[in-house]
């Protein structure tokens, strides 16, 4: 018979809440069974404990593991101010984690929560949602077929309304740093340019974030990172007069045509579609575009449910509990988020020392504080 998994939920009504659905995503997953919830607002704690069915509930979390030992810990917040500290406590108690994006402040704290995690030989699954939509194998097999030729170059764009720039790279930008990697590979170095408000960023610039990301600065970031040859990667956001959220996603241009991630449904379930044109310009040659769906190239999609928050997340919850029970990473690993991390990093350690800056970081403070 297949394992049940006591599984318990941490989240911070007020600070992060319970970040994109990871509370309700265990309703949708077989083999569970919620034991707890902590959370230290206590009507907060209350509301969480009726949405999941959990039969306790804690002010401390921490108590929480003592008591309840749970196997699964959603560490649920959107602010990540408190996740270093959370999955500290997680990994002493022996548990695997489903944690929100981006996975921590700094590279060093997301070093520390690695660290404890391979002490204990624990798995950690980073909601990044994109890596898990059904229809991205299909992505990577045309991809890996060679239908498109060698990846030339990726292209990035944030989501560019009141968050544009900085917070924007930080907030959603982790998503298209991850779906870089994963169709790109390993980055290798990164150039980057700050401003705000047309001025190059300064120490004067620099605020601290909302929603307790830490440090911030600028409005409008170019960043630009070397990925194996001959592939190089963009990203930009700023703060949009026009067309915030229009553009948020990401352009796979390769030698014999145009593949395009993004619009209604993501981070989950983005649109996708290719064409087949080495000019890029469809419009001028007149080809058409193809969609990728659940089902294949130019199939109509068979999933109903395309929110975000459902099958994506539920898809996220299981492949953790695969990676435990086969000892492998999950697809959107703690080594992924710290990855993605590190390409948003990148951009101000480049803008810091007004150079090109290897991977990995030597530096793993935020740059920032060192401007």
């Amino acid at each position: 018979m297949a394992k049940t998994y006591r599984v318990a939920i941490i989240g911070r009504t007020g600070k992060g809440d319970y970040g994109h659905g990871l509370d309700v995503v265990w309703n949708g997953v077989e083999n569970v069974q919620i034991v707890a919830v902590a959370d230290p607002d206590e009507k907060g704690r209350a509301a969480a404990a009726q949405r999941v069915r959990a039969p306790k509930a804690y002010a401390d979390y921490r108590e929480m593991l003592e008591k309840e030992r749970p196997e699964i810990v959603s560490v649920a917040p959107r602010w990540i101010d408190c996740h270093r500290e959370m999955v500290l406590a997680c990994a002493e108690y022996g548990c695997h984690m489903l944690l929100e994006k981006p996975m921590a402040r700094t590279l060093r704290e997301a070093d520390e929560m690695i660290a404890a995690c391979e002490a204990k030989h624990l798995k950690i699954a980073i909601a990044h949602q994109m890596r898990y939509s059904p229809r991205m194998p299909h992505v990577q097999e045309l991809l890996a077929s060679g239908k498109l030729g060698r990846i030339l170059e990726l292209r990035g764009r944030g989501k560019e309304d009141h968050r544009g720039g900085g917070e924007d790279m930080m907030v959603l930008g982790t998503h298209i740093m991850d779906l870089m990697r994963l169709l790109g590979g390993d980055v290798k170095w990164c150039f980057a340019r700050v401003f705000e408000k047309g001025e190059p960023v300064t120490k004067a610039h620099i605020r601290e974030g909302n929603e307790g990301i830490g440090p911030l600065a600028g409005d409008q970031v170019n960043a630009m990172y070397g990925m194996a040859a001959p592939t190089v990667a963009y990203f930009a956001s700023e703060r949009a007069k026009d067309g915030a959220g229009a553009r948020w996603g990401l352009q796979v241009c390769a030698e014999k045509g145009i593949l395009t991630i993004g619009g209604p449904g993501a981070p989950g379930f983005p649109s996708i579609f290719y064409v087949e044109d080495p000019s890029w310009s469809p419009g001028a040659s007149r080809r058409e575009w193809v969609e990728i769906t659940s089902a294949g190239p130019g199939k109509p999609e068979p999933i109903k449910d395309l929110h975000p928050q459902g099958p994506a997340n539920i898809l996220l919850a299981r492949d953790l509990i695969r990676a435990i029970e086969t000892d492998t990473q999950p697809k959107s690993s703690m080594y992924d988020g710290r990855a993605a991390l590190e390409m948003i990093l990148g951009v101000y350690e480049s803008y810091r020392l007004n150079a090109l800056v290897p991977f990995p970081l030597k530096n793993r403070e935020h740059p920032l504080k060192l401007l």
